[in-house]
């Protein structure tokens, strides 16, 4: 049971939604950033986005990802996301193995925060985005 198992505080992990211009194109997708000096292991992550929208309730898809491993100092790519969620709260589930310990931590990007005021450089990416510590 999840009650029972000895969650570790996450730390040195950001999740980022960052947009870049492939083919003159602008895309947005969502970054795990490992800053620890360790890698990770058996990475999974579920995604989904919730909230109301013109009054109207609404929910996406739940998505889950795995990533085997994810080396020291290093970044992967989530997913791409669509822009028209932004509106949405975003919420990831978090979870992978640092040698035999599990950690755990939900990020969610509330609704309408990916904005152009909030966009800021992302020096770990090169790109421009939000960042969720």
């Amino acid at each position: 049971m999840k009650k029972d198992i000895d969650f570790h505080p996450v730390t040195g992990i950001k999740l980022a939604i960052a947009k870049e211009e492939v083919n003159g194109i602008e895309e947005w997708a969502v970054y795990i950033i490992n800053l620890n000096l360790i890698e990770l292991n058996t990475v999974m992550i579920t995604s989904k986005g919730y909230g109301t929208i013109e009054g109207e309730e609404k929910k996406t898809s739940v998505l889950r990802h795995m990533i085997k491993e994810l080396g020291a100092e290093s970044i992967a790519k989530i997913e791409p996301i669509d822009p028209e969620l932004f509106v949405l709260n975003n919420e990831y589930w978090l979870s992978y193995y640092i040698l035999d310990q599990i950690f755990d931590k939900k990020f969610v990007f509330k609704a309408n925060t990916v904005n152009q005021k909030n966009i800021q450089y992302i020096p770990e990416l090169g790109l421009e985005g939000i960042i969720h510590p």
